[in-house]
């Protein structure tokens, strides 16, 4: 194997990882639990960006249903991405989902 051919190839994978960051950062889905009632939104590279609360969600008495629905749907949106990625990358997904900056393991 020729060790300049390897570097190349390397270089060009790094480049496509920088791309494929880039557009993940522009990416956004939402996810959903409690039959729409919490929104939450994300970024392909999985940061919250906005949490959406339907009035009736909102129950003072009842305060852990509503922290459980808002993990529920950042858990929704979070899956979206890796479903996302994985249909972007292909066989790429899984080698490559630790350097997209996910530590997550891709089916």
């Amino acid at each position: 194997m020729n060790p300049f051919e390897l570097l190349k190839n390397a270089k060009s994978m790094q480049e496509q990882v920088s791309k494929i960051q880039a557009e993940l950062a522009e990416v956004r889905v939402t996810g959903s639990s409690g039959g729409g009632i919490v929104k939450v939104t994300v970024n392909g590279q999985f940061d919250m960006l906005a949490v959406e609360l339907d009035p009736i969600a909102v129950d003072p008495r009842d305060i852990a249903m509503l922290q459980d629905l808002i993990v529920a749907a950042h858990t929704d949106a979070s899956n979206k991405v890796k479903e996302l990625i994985k249909e972007r990358l292909g066989p790429l997904a899984g080698p490559l989902g630790n350097a997209l900056g996910g530590n997550f393991p891709l089916p």
